[in-house]
């Protein structure tokens, strides 16, 4: 019995090894057509981190603030592809003149993913992907520039506005807050 026992934990215990072995660390900078499932893309060289911070700009009368976190393993799943990234995750919240706040993603969870996707170290730039609105208008990419220690220059293009806007019911509030601009500097408060 006591042979079976240790034969059973003995397999048990390489099994385990062999599931933990399993799941592979790779750069921030790792492709994503090279990541395998399960995968743990890391940020080791701390390269998100002078992003994190409050952000402000003024664009057309609104108050934009972004408020930009590192979340580490954070889950992604492209359908075949499974994966964890360490990621920045903005929340924002937009007022206009008046102060009357517009949409706020801090303070209530409306399930818009405003997440990065990709680094690119030689530009100093952060590229995320923004799901949009409510019936995800205004989905697209939005570009992060790091100009100093205290700035970033905003880009935002959405893919699509006018298809995703007319297949939304009509009670819905499809408005795009965010500024659709490009070099808009945020300043860290």
């Amino acid at each position: 019995m006591k042979i079976a026992y240790r034969k059973i934990l003995t397999v048990l215990s390489l099994f385990i090894s062999f599931i933990s072995c399993s799941a592979q660390t790779l750069p921030l900078y790792t492709a994503l057509e090279n990541i395998p499932n399960n995968a743990h893309v890391k940020d080791t060289n701390n390269e998100l981190i002078p992003y994190i911070g409050t952000y402000k700009a003024n664009y057309e009368g609104n108050e934009i603030t972004l408020f930009i976190t590192k979340e580490e393993d954070k889950f992604f799943d492209y359908g075949d592809q499974t994966f964890f990234r360490d990621a920045l995750v903005v929340k924002y919240i937009v007022k206009n003149s008046a102060g009357t706040i517009l949409q706020d993603t801090k303070n209530n969870n409306l399930g818009i993913d405003f997440n990065s996707t990709k680094i690119k170290s030689t530009q100093n730039s952060v590229i995320f992907f923004y799901s949009g609105t409510n019936c995800s208008v205004g989905w697209g990419d939005i570009f992060l520039k790091k100009i100093n220690t205290t700035q970033i220059s905003w880009e935002y293009r959405p893919d699509d506005i006018v298809t995703t806007a007319s297949k939304c019911p009509p009670a819905l509030d499809t408005t795009i807050y965010l500024p659709e601009t490009k070099d808009l500097i945020f300043t860290k408060q």
